[in-house]
């Protein structure tokens, strides 16, 4: 089955659909969802990777053309800065996974 594009890329770039739902009535179905993402928490890193890359590239091109349109690169410069907290989430969700048992 393949997907659609703006399917790849929401799960190129989001990582919440690798995980399950830990809030579950059932203790063994909590603790399925523990375990479960804690095997996903693996690919947490590339999705850091992705995210400095990709904010650095934005940032990259906001600042080559902020001196012949200043509102234009705006629209570079704030998805390349949000790049940061996302890689920062990722990072703790990375940790706590890795740490906490």
């Amino acid at each position: 089955m393949e997907l659609p594009f703006h399917s790849l890329l929401y799960r190129y770039f989001f990582f919440a659909w690798l995980f399950m739902d830990v809030n579950q009535c059932d203790l063994f179905a909590r603790a399925a969802a523990w375990h479960h993402n804690k095997g996903q928490a693996r690919w947490l890193p590339r999705y850091i990777k992705r995210y400095l890359v990709s904010g650095a590239l934005l940032f990259a091109i906001g600042w080559l053309i902020e001196h012949s349109s200043p509102v234009a690169s705006a629209f570079f410069y704030v998805p390349g800065v949000m790049s940061l907290p996302m890689a920062t989430v990722a990072g703790v969700a990375w940790i706590g996974l890795r740490v906490w048992d």
